[in-house]
């Protein structure tokens, strides 16, 4: 899609509810579903982080979303799939703050140059007891990224089009970090599985991007 229609189609976005947890139950593993069944997210004391969802044009003005493969670490988010974020500062002033602080330092886009348009749901990571907030940004200048190496080892640029395609929406049999061999709802992007928590979010933020496009 254009880059210039997609920014007028998605300025839509800010007075349309949250799809919420109906859509991150959409790509999550059961033994998920049944945590948050079973236990109260505010006894674990998460620790609070924002990620962006950065939506820009390339050198053609289509629509593409950035997604960062991260570096190989000792976490349970090692050499996964996600967005631009992290963890709250102290110098952060909101969790807004928090995500556009970080995307400029992992990926090089100044938070002067980023309107976001939208807060997303909260996502609960039980794995490592972050509690996240998503933001969905627009990013109007096709510069190239500069990625921070230390934490990110590569770049995933993916067309509007294949994130809305509903032929990428998968299930694999994944190991992760709290069981071995489950079924696991995914999206396949750019060759990458894309699980867990940032699936959740990417599924939110589909469904409130069907509403408008």
């Amino acid at each position: 899609m254009d880059f210039n229609d997609f920014c007028q189609r998605a300025l839509k976005l800010k007075n349309l509810p949250l799809p919420g947890e109906d859509s991150h139950n959409k790509m999550s593993p059961e033994l998920r579903i049944q945590w948050l069944r079973d236990n109260r997210v505010e006894e674990a004391n998460p620790r609070r982080a924002g990620v962006m969802a950065l939506f820009y044009p390339d050198m053609e003005r289509e629509t593409r979303l950035l997604l960062i493969l991260r570096k190989v670490y000792q976490g349970v988010h090692s050499n996964q799939i996600g967005f631009p974020g992290g963890k709250v500062e102290k110098i952060d002033r909101d969790l807004m703050d928090t995500a556009l602080r970080e995307t400029h330092e992992e990926v090089g886009v100044p938070p002067s140059k980023v309107e976001v348009i939208k807060e997303l749901s909260d996502v609960y990571i039980p794995p490592s007891n972050f509690l996240v907030r998503p933001y969905i940004g627009i990013y109007p200048d096709p510069q190239p990224f500069i990625k921070e190496d230390s934490e990110v080892e590569s770049l995933v640029e993916v067309y509007l089009r294949d994130f809305l395609d509903d032929s990428n929406h998968i299930q694999e049999i994944l190991s992760t970090s709290y069981a071995k061999n489950i079924n696991v709802p995914a999206f396949k992007l750019n060759g990458y599985t894309v699980w867990g928590a940032t699936a959740m979010m990417l599924s939110e933020i589909k469904e409130l991007l069907r509403q408008v496009l």
